[in-house]
């Protein structure tokens, strides 16, 4: 199985906020983790803002460059526009960057490992998992 990282989730490792997800990080291989184009526009935005944006923006680097970065391709573009579309239907639409992390998911069928579960178990048939809560 593979798992697509939530920006909550490499954040709350980085940060050493949460040894549950280091932990779980732990018992997978590298080739087990992905993350996405979505998900390092959310942290280098964060790096950019933070008070040390060189040493922050080393860090996360290295810590993304471990894993597989999936792109927003054509394919996710398409689950996008139906699962959003269908959201706003029902009025329960979820922020337009996670539904493209949880579009990005779907479309490569992996799970999303965030702890913002309110949100993304909105979203059809998205596989997740909250490592913080284990």
């Amino acid at each position: 199985m593979k798992y697509l990282l939530d920006t909550n989730t490499c954040i709350r490792h980085l940060n050493r906020r949460s040894p549950a997800i280091t932990a779980r990080l732990a018992t997978h291989s590298d080739e087990d983790i992905v993350v996405c184009a979505v998900v390092k526009a959310e942290m280098f935005t964060g790096a950019a803002k933070s008070t040390n944006p060189p040493k922050t923006l080393t860090i996360q680097q290295a810590f993304l460059d471990q894993f597989l970065s999936l792109p927003f391709d054509d394919s996710a573009a398409m689950i996008y526009g139906r699962v959003r579309g269908e959201l706003e239907q029902r009025g329960t639409p979820i922020g337009p960057l996670d539904m493209m992390i949880a579009a990005i998911a779907l479309a490569n069928q992996v799970t999303l490992v965030t702890s913002n579960t309110r949100e993304f178990s909105r979203v059809p048939g998205l596989q997740l998992e909250n490592w913080d809560s284990t």
